[in-house]
């Protein structure tokens, strides 16, 4: 090994920082886009050749720069975005002088800018890091970066590119990205062939919610601004906007999930933590929400100067972001109430449709319609008070908070959001008459989420209440099984479910929650050892209150297959009403589909 210590040649050392900051062409994008953002610019123009690899062009109508600023906006460090140089009052997306020295060291680079209020314009080239003199140019106000030949310095560097569709998709995903932050801009991407790949005009609404949600409609789709929930939450100085699609509007990835800290996009491991705990208890596992979330706050509160690609940022209180955003998301989706995605309602259509062969349904099978033939007296039960008595019927709650339920034969599809019970299918499946349309609410699924809320009021009120078993249920278990269960009695008798050993494999119940009625006990108890044992010893069952308690109300809901009357479905609708997040059950499905009386025209061709 060499024991001389040199000093690498300037192009060189310019080659080796590149590789940070200029990744792939969608990195040279974003670091051009960000700089025409801070120019100042109202339009910006990108143009793209197989993926960016052999051309990149963006061209806005910002600020410009003269002929020494062009001169020293390709040496490393160089900028105009830090006049006072404090790391901590940074107002811009660029900062660093890194973007544009580290693109001209691996590429044939073109400046042409005109400044505003200056009759010349003044072009610049960087061939390989080799920097040339500025000479005369036509050009309007503003400034174009080309860039040709991407890493034709550095040929290691294209074996990893991938290809030119996957490239170009890339880029403008980032710019879609910038262009969500920034709704007053108009943006514009052409790929080869001259195709248009994405046209934005800046948004016309008159306040900012207004431009930035016609933005996001264009960008995520209107099914995003139907379904979206407006955040705006403030803590400790840090402020929080966006909006947050429902729980029943959800994706298999995190992609559509955009997260922006100082108008700045990006992909933040605590931002995105704080989103799936947000949405915790309204999902399945392998679903995830759309949310579009703006953080702002003081240049002192966040460090975006960790990493040359500038897409992570570290907080200085981390957990005070965490906890805005967590609460923020939880209150908007309670406040949404019974709400659900108008996009359940397009699906259900189109299954019609398709099995339909385009909506000619033929003769319709007789189905069974119950409840509403011969009127019954009202079955069901009062909330359960500390008598400890066993509870036999639904316990749809019907304390003096609740609403009032008039007679079944008195109530009017207009009175109330989800309308009047009409039939029960298969005895599984309520239809309700509204004031425009129908819903088809599952009445599993919908028990299963207000059991489960009503069990987490509980335990916020101090524990639930139990009802003693008149004889005790003897369930045998997997010894290692029934030993974890046995463990966690204490925190399971806070949780309702009383139990005890009894013997090997084998655990004795005494008592269950009250709010769960007359349910599968052993079911219950069995799935709770489950999860108990995946648990291990490191978490306590608090710490998994959503998934313990989701287990137990799963198994405490009204069955698929029960017979209900009219009063106790119509008692069913008006709790979902009155209940947070009452849209979709525990594991992130739907509990009701919603068809618009239009809807059901288009079905049989009356529209």
């Amino acid at each position: 090994m060499p024991d001389q210590i040199r000093l690498l040649p300037t192009i060189l050392v310019n080659r080796i920082a590149a590789g940070e900051v200029v990744e792939r062409p969608a990195s040279a994008v974003k670091e051009l886009v960000e700089n025409a953002i801070d120019a100042g610019a109202t339009r910006v123009d990108i143009t793209l050749h197989e993926g960016g690899q052999s051309l990149i062009v963006v061209a806005d109508d910002g600020i410009g720069m003269t002929r020494d600023g062009l001169w020293l906006a390709v040496d490393r460090h160089c900028t105009s975005k830090l006049p006072d140089d404090d790391l901590l009052a940074i107002e811009h997306l660029g900062f660093r002088g890194e973007a544009l020295p580290s693109i001209g060291a691996v590429s044939r680079l073109t400046l042409t800018s005109r400044a505003r209020g200056h009759a010349e314009a003044w072009s610049l080239t960087v061939d390989g890091g080799v920097k040339r003199d500025p000479v005369p140019a036509a050009w309007s106000v503003g400034t174009q970066v080309e860039v040709r030949d991407l890493f034709y310095a550095t040929p290691a560097r294209l074996k990893f590119m991938k290809t030119a569709r996957t490239e170009r998709d890339q880029a403008i995903d980032m710019v879609r990205r910038l262009a969500m932050a920034h709704p007053g801009i108009a943006f514009t991407v052409i790929a080869d062939e001259g195709r248009m790949m994405l046209r934005l005009s800046p948004s016309l609404a008159a306040h900012e919610d207004g431009r930035r949600l016609d933005r996001l409609a264009a960008l995520i789709g209107h099914d995003f601004a139907d379904n979206a929930l407006p955040i705006d939450a403030t803590r400790e100085g840090i402020r929080l906007t966006g909006y947050a699609g429902l729980p029943t509007l959800h994706r298999p990835t995190a992609r559509e999930q955009y997260l922006f800290v100082n108008g700045r996009p990006v992909r933040d491991k605590l931002v995105a933590g704080a989103v799936r705990a947000g949405y915790q208890d309204l999902l399945a596992g392998d679903r995830h929400p759309m949310v579009a979330l703006f953080v702002e706050c003081p240049g002192g509160e966040v460090d975006v100067n960790v990493h040359p690609a500038k897409a992570e940022v570290r907080f200085r209180d981390s957990g005070t972001v965490r906890g805005l955003i967590v609460s923020a998301l939880r209150h908007a989706l309670a406040d949404a109430g019974h709400r659900s995605a108008t996009t359940i309602a397009g699906a259900a259509l189109s299954a019609f449709t398709a099995r339909s062969g385009g909506g000619n349904f033929g003769y319709a099978t007789q189905s069974s319609f119950d409840g509403l033939r011969e009127p019954v007296a009202a079955a069901y039960a009062p909330f359960p008070g500390n008598d400890q008595t066993p509870q036999t019927s639904l316990g749809f709650d019907n304390r003096p908070e609740a609403p009032s339920m008039p007679a079944a034969d008195a109530i009017s599809p207009e009175q109330f959001p989800l309308g009047a019970a009409r039939a029960q299918l298969h005895g599984t499946y309520i239809v309700a008459e509204t004031a425009d349309g129908l819903v088809i609410v599952d009445q599993h699924a919908a028990h299963e989420r207000l059991v489960h809320e009503r069990m987490k009021t509980a335990l916020a009120e101090g524990g639930v209440r139990r009802q003693t078993l008149l004889l005790p249920e003897i369930v045998e278990l997997e010894e290692s099984l029934a030993n974890g269960l046995v463990q966690r009695a204490g925190e399971l008798a806070e949780l309702g479910l009383v139990l005890e050993g009894f013997g090997g494999g084998a655990v004795i119940v005494r008592e269950t929650p009250a709010l769960l009625g007359d349910s599968d006990i052993r079911g219950l108890v069995r799935d709770l050892a489950e999860e108990v044992a995946e648990l291990g010893a490191a978490l306590s069952l608090k710490e998994k209150l959503e998934e313990i308690s989701g287990t137990m109300a799963c198994h405490g809901s009204v069955r698929a297959g029960r017979r209900l009357s009219a009063p106790e479905m119509n008692a069913l609708l008006r709790q979902m009403e009155a209940t947070p997040h009452s849209g979709q059950c525990n594991h992130g499905r739907p509990t009701y589909v919603e068809l618009k009386r239009t809807d059901i025209e288009k079905l049989f061709g009356r529209r």
